[in-house]
């Protein structure tokens, strides 16, 4: 079923489920703008209006402005780069390019940067500017008290108070339950503290006020749904993601979530089963792609399939980290080869491809959970110089640098040297507070692996000298 809308929704009201669109068709039949038939793309001037009918008015003239605003949201909600409208990149080129001083416009672009963690305001001097920029656009224009907690919001994370930043998205979300964009960056908050009760509420609190109707309602299911399996739940997370499923097939963070549940509840054939059915849906979504293609692997990690595991690294994740550079493929990359290596697998020049990404991004230290898969990857490819920069920088999880990312790191590079012992002591303690780290439940059971490999091998080498008969099995 097409449908081209008319001009008075903007793009993120362009539903994609058959059911979303009838629904859309509905409201916009008795509309008497025109319609862009040979694109679909919203053509009125009407599109600014639209947004203050939302009762999220956006401060700009420019309707061009506003369409741009909503395409960019509309492809981070999707996990997904529309290159019909030149993707996220080029949607943020339009979007400037059509109001310069729309704040609402800087706030998502810049706001977008800071959130994929690839970069620091400390070192990065553009990105410092882009921050600088929005804020002083916002302390001279007359912008809404909604569009002011961005700024704030966006400034609080800049400087890695990432608490406070949620704490303005959520009050955002208190009178404006539908912001997606409020509501989409706070669930990437609460994932890098680890906040998982939050993450799981922030969603639960507005969902009453969404219809199905409306823009990006299916989308709300798979965030849902992982706030739900992050906290044990996960009968309710299955059920809830396979309903945006049905909503939306190619929803990939609905299939991630289940790709988790089957993982967590050590359904290793049906997790198997459910990728290779839904692969066909979800691989188009290229910005979390190479992720599900990593739940996958597991899974054959899991059954002792390693090649199966390689295979997937090397036609899937390794090819898209080098296109994407992105630190959710970084930590894809790293977390996997790393855990082959546990398991014995001979990973070969694979870290070295690795560590040509993560590199560059030594000493961005934006959070902890990124440095330790720094940290992976020069290991990995024997670069002892890289592994010594990994100190801790001043953002709000390195506050937690003393008591748990340094330990964290000197274990892993202890268990590197064969100084099983050592490791243990480490990390043994660290045990119950790993997860501050941020992260899934599945990203950081690596560190639980290593443990239950460190005491095993150390429980093997002093076997061996009771016994030297063992050194031969």
């Amino acid at each position: 079923m097409t449908v081209h809308y008319t001009a008075c929704l903007p793009l993120s009201l362009c539903l994609t489920s058959i059911v979303e669109e009838a629904a859309a068709f509905l409201l916009c039949v008795n509309s008497p703008h025109k319609i862009c038939t040979d694109t679909g793309f919203m053509c009125s001037v009407h599109a600014l209006q639209a947004w203050k009918a939302e009762g999220l008015p956006l401060s700009t003239s420019s309707n061009e402005a506003c369409k741009m605003y909503d395409a960019i949201l509309t492809q981070y909600v999707k996990w997904r780069n529309d290159e019909t409208l030149g993707g996220i990149d080029g949607c943020i080129s339009a979007v400037k390019a059509a109001d310069p001083n729309f704040v609402m416009g800087h706030v998502i672009s810049t706001g977008l940067e800071l959130v994929g963690t690839g970069s620091s305001i400390r070192l990065n001097e553009r990105l410092a500017s882009a921050v600088k920029r929005t804020v002083e656009l916002a302390s001279i224009q007359d912008i809404t008290p909604r569009e002011r907690l961005h700024v704030t919001a966006m400034e609080l994370f800049s400087r890695g108070n990432f608490p406070k930043a949620c704490d303005a998205w959520e009050e955002i979300l208190v009178e404006h339950p539908t912001d997606m964009l409020a509501l989409k960056f706070s669930h990437d908050g609460f994932f890098y503290m680890s906040a998982q009760t939050q993450l799981r509420d922030s969603v639960a609190r507005v969902l009453p006020h969404w219809k199905p109707h409306m823009p990006l309602y299916s989308y709300l299911k798979g965030m849902y749904s992982f706030g739900l399996l992050e906290t044990h739940f996960y009968d309710e997370a299955e059920k809830i993601a396979k309903e945006g499923l049905a909503l939306t097939p190619d929803d990939a963070w609905s299939a991630h979530a289940v790709a988790h549940v089957h993982e967590m509840k050590a359904e290793v054939d049906k997790g198997l089963n459910f990728m290779e059915r839904t692969e066909k849906d979800w691989q188009g979504c290229d910005v979390l792609a190479c992720h599900n293609y990593w739940h996958w692997a597991l899974y054959f990690i899991e059954k002792g399939q390693y090649e199966a595991a390689l295979k997937i690294f090397d036609s899937q994740i390794s090819r898209q980290l080098k296109a994407s550079g992105s630190m959710l493929d970084v930590v894809d990359a790293s977390s996997l080869l790393y855990r082959l290596e546990m398991e014995g697998v001979c990973v070969k020049d694979r870290w070295r491809e690795v560590l040509q990404i993560t590199q560059p991004h030594t000493d961005d230290h934006v959070t902890m959970f990124n440095d330790l898969h720094f940290l992976m990857a020069s290991l990995g490819a024997k670069e002892s110089g890289t592994s010594q920069r990994l100190e801790p920088g001043e953002n709000h999880q390195h506050r937690l640098a003393n008591t748990l990312g340094i330990p964290m790191c000197q274990a892993m590079m202890e268990y590197d040297r064969g100084n099983y012992s050592q490791a243990v002591e480490l990390l043994h303690p660290l045990r119950y507070r790993v997860k501050e780290i941020g992260g899934s439940d599945a990203q950081v059971r690596y560190s639980f692996i290593l443990m239950i490999e460190m005491k095993w091998s150390l429980w093997r080498a002093l076997s061996c000298v009771m016994n030297p008969a063992l050194l031969y099995f």
